[in-house]
C-alpha cells in the first residue's frame, strides 16, 4: 500500500474542498496518484447524488449574476434539504458561479428532459437534408448524434462549466452533494439580455 503524506492530503482537499477522509481514501485507491484520486472522487460524487435523489428538498439559496456590462443579469435557485447548507458561503457561492455560467452561455433547458418533441423534431428536420446521401441504414443513428450534439449546448446540466471545461455543470452539482451529504439540483434559473 502506498504511504500517503499530510501535504498530499491537504492539497487534494484544498483543490476539491472535500472531507479529509474521502481525500484520503481516493488517494489510497489511486495509489497516491493526485489525478486518479480527482476522478475516483468526482466518480463518487455522482453515486452519492444517485443514492438521495429522493430525498425532499426544503431549502436552497437564490443567486444572482449581472454582466460587468449591465447588459446581461441572472438568476439561478439552487435548492438542498436544509437551511444549515443553503446558508453556507461555499453552497452560496456555488449557486453564483451557476449563475455567472448561465449569463456566459445562455442555456435554454436545465436538462435534457425539458427538450419537446417538437423542437427536436424542427432539429431533425433541419438535419436531414445533411444525412440524406449517407446510407438508409445509418441516417437515423447519423441524425440522432446531430440533434444530441445540437442540444448538448443548449442543455445547462450538460455544458462544461466555464471555470473548468473539464467538469460539466452536472458534475458541479454531484461534487455539492458529495460535499455538503444532501441532495442538491438547480430548481430553475432565467436570464435577461438587453439585446436579446
Amino acid at each position: 500500500m502506498t504511504t500517503i503524506s499530510t501535504e498530499e492530503i491537504k492539497s487534494l482537499r484544498d483543490e476539491t474542498g472535500l472531507s479529509i477522509m474521502q481525500c484520503k481514501k481516493a488517494l489510497e485507491e489511486a495509489g497516491g496518484d493526485k489525478e486518479k484520486a480527482r476522478i475516483l472522487l468526482q466518480k463518487k460524487g455522482g453515486e452519492i447524488a444517485s443514492k438521495k435523489g429522493d430525498r425532499t428538498l426544503g431549502a436552497g439559496s437564490v443567486a444572482s449574476y449581472i454582466h460587468a456590462s449591465g447588459l446581461i443579469g441572472t438568476m439561478v435557485e439552487l435548492s438542498c434539504e436544509t437551511d444549515f447548507v443553503a446558508k453556507n458561503p461555499e453552497f452560496k457561492a456555488i449557486a453564483y458561479d451557476i449563475a455567472m455560467h448561465v449569463a456566459a452561455t445562455s442555456p435554454k433547458y436545465l436538462k435534457r428532459e425539458d427538450i419537446s418533441e417538437e423542437d427536436r423534431a424542427i432539429v431533425a428536420e433541419t438535419f436531414k437534408a445533411e444525412v440524406a446521401d449517407k446510407p438508409k441504414e445509418m441516417q437515423e443513428k447519423i441524425l440522432l448524434g446531430k440533434v444530441d450534439s445540437y442540444f448538448a449546448d443548449k442543455v445547462l446540466l450538460d455544458q462544461p462549466f466555464i471555470k473548468n471545461p473539464d467538469q460539466k455543470i452536472q458534475d458541479i452539482i454531484n461534487g455539492a452533494v458529495q460535499k455538503f451529504g444532501e441532495r442538491t439540483e438547480i430548481r430553475r434559473f432565467v436570464r435577461f439580455s438587453v439585446s436579446e
